[in-house]
């Protein structure tokens, strides 16, 4: 069970920062080199791996090698795993458990 919580730490870890969020924007458009990630981004080469690491990790994105290049692109079974998990934790159940201190 401890594994789960990680694995779904590491989903919501990758959604939760600003330059992760803007190479997910980019990837919507297609598959992209990391030069072309880099490109668009306001940080060096060792920030860009750290961040796609903890993308690749997440298994919202994939990536496959290319000579020197690493290409880049969002994965459809991570991305249909994130919003299977957004929709599981936010959706209301019936709790046969409420103390007494919640009941109106």
């Amino acid at each position: 069970m401890d594994s789960d919580y990680q694995s779904q730490a590491r989903l919501f870890k990758a959604f939760s920062d600003e330059t992760r969020l803007r190479v997910l924007e980019m990837l919507r458009g297609g598959e992209k080199c990391a030069c072309k990630l880099l490109e668009n981004l306001d940080c060096g080469q060792s920030g860009l791996s750290y961040h796609m690491k903890v993308l690749l990790e997440s298994g919202i994105v994939t990536s496959r090698q290319e000579g020197k290049w690493t290409y880049y692109r969002i994965c459809p079974e991570g991305a249909f795993a994130a919003v299977s998990l957004v929709k599981q934790l936010t959706t209301v159940t019936v709790d046969s458990d409420r103390c007494d201190c919640c009941e109106p």
